[in-house]
């Protein structure tokens, strides 16, 4: 049988690996293999197919609408009056915080944005008898596995 899991590159692997060890797998039945994550940006703007979560007109609209009630509120005042003042406030605000948004993205988040939250950095992969399956995999599991998969080798 061969199991395979996943870890995050920390202590815990490599006391699960003594683990195994001691209770009696061979150095040579266990293989670690250390995976290259996303290096490049994800893309700031979604597509069709594609989508993050993540929206760059929410604050954009907020200020839209808070820039248009200024807008109409002076535009009483204003020779063009308040219906223009209104639109002309509400496409200042919508660019503005789409202009914040941008910057938040680009600038503060830019080493958050790779992968949000856990993820494997390390596959190890573990071959034993069908009677050590049970062990092997309590020992994976103890250790913080984030996910252990079984094959049978047959």
């Amino acid at each position: 049988m061969q199991l395979f899991a996943t870890f995050e590159s920390n202590n815990y692997l490599e006391i699960a690996i003594v683990t195994l060890e001691k209770k009696g797998i061979n150095k040579e039945s266990i293989f670690a293999i250390p995976l290259d994550n996303r290096t490049q940006d994800l893309k700031l703007f979604d597509t069709l197919h594609r989508a993050d979560g993540t929206t760059l007109i929410d604050i954009g609209m907020a200020l839209a609408t808070a820039f248009s009630v200024i807008g109409a509120s002076i535009g009483f005042k204003l020779s063009w009056g308040p219906i223009y003042w209104g639109l002309i406030g509400a496409i200042i605000g919508f660019f503005v915080g789409v202009g914040i948004r941008l910057i938040i993205e680009k600038v503060i988040k830019k080493n958050k944005r790779l992968l949000k939250g856990k993820y494997s950095e390390i596959i190890l992969i573990v071959d034993c008898e069908e009677w050590q399956v049970e062990l092997v995999e309590n020992i994976l599991w103890n250790h913080f596995a984030l996910g252990v998969a079984k094959v049978s080798s047959k």
